[in-house]
């Protein structure tokens, strides 16, 4: 199963959809730093520069993945929305979608402006006939040390791949699955989110006798990056790490996206 990247950024989806065995075909990112890690570990795919210049060009791919930037619906930014110049371009995302017609997509974004935006993604994505259900899910449900949620939209063309009764079943971690929500697939796109029973104390994670905040310092604690490092090159790295998603989040979605497929062919 093949797969377009857009917003691509250090190859966050790219490796979790890799993992979980699907082929990366092509990527868009448009930071030059970014695009020399996606260079350096994808040597052998077609990279494009800016979403706002492809089109149909693009080889046509099973799924495309991706999460438009984020700037304008993050508490840590002016708020702007949707109608902001950096989280507005979600939809050049929905017109690459337009162009290629991929048979599915997966979105990412922030998980507390939702509301801001879920709706409008999946009934742009209606519109152009994806039926979709959006997954909320933190960092710490897959073991890292912070909780980072986020909520991510996947869309098919044909509804059937969306039933996802089986997919709760296979939640990694039980004892967290109340903030895993996921919807069957309604028919305008706009059905909210619903929380599944109530929200447990998550105010810090104990280990070896130490508490760590939900949200650590990234720049004290971001793996592989030296005590040492300072400068643009901190800055370049520290900036891409943060707007990656969690590898093994995209996995556990990709795997689950292939055993919805097999099903629906088999059945």
């Amino acid at each position: 199963m093949t797969v377009g990247s857009l917003f691509a950024g250090i190859g966050g989806f790219d490796l979790g959809l890799e993992r979980a065995g699907m082929e990366i075909k092509w990527q868009v990112e448009i930071d030059p730093f970014c695009r020399a890690v996606l260079e350096k570990h994808w040597p052998h795919v077609k990279r494009y520069e800016d979403v706002r210049a492809v089109g149909s060009e693009l080889e046509w791919v099973d799924w495309i993945c991706g999460g438009f930037p984020c700037q304008d619906l993050s508490s840590a930014g002016k708020r702007a929305g949707l109608d902001g110049e950096r989280s507005g371009l979600y939809r050049e995302f929905v017109r690459v979608v337009k162009a290629v017609r991929p048979r599915g997509v997966l979105i990412e974004n922030v998980h507390h402006s939702w509301r801001q935006w879920v709706p409008v993604v999946r009934l742009a994505l209606w519109r152009l006939g994806y039926a979709s259900v959006p997954v909320r899910m933190r960092a710490s449900d897959f073991g890292a040390w912070h909780e980072r949620r986020r909520v991510f939209v996947v869309a098919h063309v044909d509804a059937r791949t969306l039933r996802v009764e089986s997919w709760r079943g296979c939640w990694p971690f039980r004892e967290v699955a109340p903030l895993f929500a996921i919807l069957d697939a309604d028919a305008d796109g706009v059905r909210e989110l619903q929380q599944e029973g109530p929200q447990p104390d998550i105010g810090g994670w104990a280990s070896h006798g130490y508490r760590w905040p939900p949200e650590p310092d990234v720049v004290r604690v971001v793996h592989g990056v030296p005590s040492r490092a300072h400068g643009r090159w901190l800055s370049d790295r520290v900036a891409a790490l943060g707007n990656a998603v969690v590898p093994a989040q995209v996995e556990w979605i990709g795997r689950r996206i292939l055993e919805a497929e097999s099903q629906v062919t088999h059945d």
